[in-house]
Order: C-alpha cells, then structure tokens, then sequence
C-alpha cells in the first residue's frame, strides 16, 4: 500500500472508529428540566470530511460524550477556507445548539478580505490542540538546508513552487510570511488542503511545502521528504528533534495551526460554563488523546477561553500587519 493510501485508509479506519465511540458512549448525567443542554449540539467543521480538522472533531465528539447530556454532532461546512463554516455560527442562534470547530484561519480571513467577521464575532471556549509548520522539500531535493532553499528562490530564474491548502490558509500565510522574512520568492500553489498538497510534493510537481509537522511526518520517517525547519520557537519531537527552528536560523518568526471550539458571540454565561468545563475534561480522555497520537498530533496544547482569546488577539495583528506588507487582501 502506498504511503498515500496508507495514511487515508489510517484516517477512515481512526474516523470510523471515532464514530463508534460516540454513538456508543453514554452520558454520566442527565440534563435536569430547563438545564443547558436539552437537545444535541451541532459542532460546525468548516473543511472537508476525512481532514485532518474533521479527524480533531469527531475526537473531541467521541471524548466528550460522557461529559455531556446530550450528544454532539459533528457537521462538515467546508468552503472558501473556512468562511462558510465559521460565517454559520457567527450568524446561527446564541444558545449553545451550534457551535464550531475555529482555527488560526479565523484571526486573519478579514484581514485578507475573504470575511466580514473577525474573531471578535466568535466566544472562544478552549484551544483543543496546535502545531507547528514545517518547510519541506522532497528527499531527493538539491535544497539540503533552509539557506540553499531561500537563496535559490532569489535568482531571478527560478520558479520554486510552494503548495499549500489554498489561498488565505494558515499554509498560505506561512510561506508569504516566511518569504517577506527572508527576501524569498516563492509562487504559492493552492491545493483543496494540506494532504493534497503534500502528495503534489511527493509527485514532483511543486518544489516545498509549508504545512503542519503532523501532515508530513510520517513521510519524513520514511525518508521520502526532508524538513529544513520548523516554524516553532523550539524544536519539535516526534521525528523532528534534528530539525533546526526559524530562530535558529536567525529568522524571528513562528507559525502554526491550533484548532479550537468557538461559540456564537453572545451565548450566555451559564451555557459556556458547560462547554468550557466538558472540553477541558475531554481532552484528559484516552480516546482523544489516542486519536491525536495516530495522526502525530500534539497532545499538550490545550488552553482555556481566556489564554485563546490572548492568542488570537496577538494572531490577528500580526497577520493584519503582513497582509498589509504583502498587499494580500481582495
């Protein structure tokens, strides 16, 4: 089986699984008449089914089963990186019934002019997981380390093509940011997401890829691709302990993708309490913590609402600043 087949038939074998859990766990305690909730809740993923945000989802939906009355029910809105989703619950009803799974995406669509909502139109209620980016070349590459990569795409006949999951992604945003840092060229190549970017990677057909260490870190244990560095103010495990940061390259700058949950702005208080006090108790669950592991995802990045709202806060005027540099807005 194909590396490439391998990871999905992983990733449907994990997400089947994830769904039995779900369905089969039972709630420890029942709602009392009038309590918050009394229906099941809608968790809006605003990207693809079988996606590394879906996988994060449906675990946190097997997770936290037990700490809440009723299920939850996990919706995919994928579209226009994120604004379709996020824009539904921004708009949805302020009672806790539809809530969804938020990302870095959200701190900067604005700023790009994909979205007329901003952060600030969502309650954060906890940071589920985050990783860092990665730049990554194939093993094969002539490019052994970050400095032969950047100085290469300088010469003004060069053409290094770096995929990404789409214009106005996290990935997008980490390679424009990397190139305004260094004086780099790249031509950015979209793709529908981060897998489908790493397997035009893999097929020769771009040059790097700025993604998650989690997407490609089974390839590079492999020894099918090379990572030059992580966007990460310290190194990362799982694979990449050798990989020298950003900033050990004299490069200030540190990128990555959390994902979290987020709730209509005025939800109220009571009901945020209940959402906030069952997400910090799932990500203790050796089913979400089982799920994360399979998929090399990081398992001690969770924050509250109030460390959340801090990180998009910072987020959002850095990114504001570089699409105004870079002229990225529509």
């Amino acid at each position: 089986m194909s590396p490439s087949s391998f990871d999905l038939a992983r990733r449907n074998g994990l997400r089947a699984t994830l769904l039995a859990a779900a369905s089969l766990a039972l709630p420890v305690a029942w709602a009392q008449p009038g309590s918050y909730p009394q229906k099941p809740i809608e968790l809006v993923v605003p990207w693809q089914a079988g996606g590394g945000a879906d996988v994060v989802g449906r675990a946190f939906g097997a997770a936290v089963a037990k700490h809440l009355s009723q299920p939850l029910i996990v919706v995919n809105r994928p579209g226009a990186s994120g604004v379709l989703g996020l824009g539904e619950v921004v708009n949805a009803k302020a009672d806790g019934y539809k809530i969804v799974l938020s990302s870095t995406e959200l701190t900067f669509l604005n700023h790009l002019g994909l979205a007329k909502f901003s952060y600030k139109d969502l309650r954060p209620i906890a940071r589920l997981n985050a990783d860092p980016a990665a730049v990554v070349v194939r093993a094969d590459s002539p490019y052994a380390t970050l400095e032969q990569f950047i100085e290469a795409s300088r010469k003004t006949e060069s053409n290094i093509r770096v995929g990404n999951a789409g214009h106005g992604s996290t990935w997008h945003m980490a390679a424009a940011a990397l190139a305004e840092k260094t004086g780099a060229v790249f031509n950015h190549i979209p793709y529908p997401g981060g897998a489908p970017a790493v397997l035009a990677l893999l097929g020769g057909h771009i040059d790097a890829v700025t993604v998650s260490t989690a997407e490609v870190s089974s390839y590079v244990a492999a020894g099918k691709l090379k990572a030059l560095a992580v966007m990460a103010d310290a190194r990362v495990a799982d694979g990449f302990e050798r990989v020298p940061t950003l900033k050990e390259r004299n490069i200030d700058l540190s990128i990555g993708i959390w994902r979290g949950l987020s709730a209509p702005r005025n939800t109220p208080d009571d009901v945020m309490v209940v959402l906030k006090t069952a997400a910090a108790k799932a990500v203790k669950e050796p089913v979400w913590l089982d799920a994360l592991q399979k998929l090399h995802f990081s398992t001690d990045t969770y924050a509250d609402d109030v460390a959340l709202e801090a990180v998009m806060s910072r987020e959002s005027a850095f990114f504001k600043t570089l699409a105004g540099k870079l002229k990225l807005s529509n």
